[in-house]
């Protein structure tokens, strides 16, 4: 059975002259707008300063279908813990050394594909490892790039959160329902 806009979303998308994309599209708007602005505000309250980690995350994990946010959150946050591990393993092993960071996001590339194999996301296991690691470089301390390190992370899992209840929320507000599952 060919799927379809409901009743309801054909009527709009015809008097505003748009297709069922659009009116996905459309949601996925307001739902980054009202993600970002939550996120920006509350980090902005607790004094975090450049909050970029964790708007750029809530991007990532926001969807607007709830089963594909879903998705996205959980990959994300697999791949940031890995990235997190590999790239605190090399700093406690190496120290703040610049010739690990090339050796550490190889080795988290490889684990992130052949021992996790979660591969939605699986950019995001490096792109860990790389913030942990070269704060340390910059701040020349292994401590400095493991607080960081973990604030970020925690930047990373709260603008997921964020960006998939926001997509959990619209999804039961704005309700874009296609033709066979309605009547189903």
């Amino acid at each position: 059975m060919a799927r379809g806009p409901s009743p309801k979303a054909e009527a709009l998308m015809k008097r505003l002259g748009l297709s069922f994309e659009h009116i996905i599209a459309l949601r996925f708007a307001v739902n980054v707008a009202i993600a970002t602005w939550i996120t920006w505000t509350t980090l902005k309250l607790i004094g975090d300063s450049n909050p970029i980690w964790a708007i750029a995350s809530m991007v990532a994990a926001s969807d607007p279908e709830p089963a594909e946010a879903r998705k996205m959150f959980r990959a994300r946050l697999i791949n940031v813990v890995v990235g997190c591990a590999v790239g605190f393993s090399f700093l406690l092993i190496g120290g703040a050394k610049q010739w690990l960071l090339p050796l550490a996001l190889g080795t988290t590339v490889l684990v992130s594909a052949f021992l996790v194999r979660v591969k939605t996301m699986w950019r995001q296991a490096p792109i860990t490892a790389a913030i942990v690691i070269a704060a340390s470089i910059k701040g020349g301390a292994t401590v400095a790039g493991i607080q960081h390190g973990l604030h970020k992370i925690g930047e990373v899992v709260f603008g997921c959160l964020v960006g998939l209840f926001v997509s959990l929320a619209m999804s039961k507000f704005w309700l874009i329902q296609h033709a066979d599952e309605q009547s189903g």
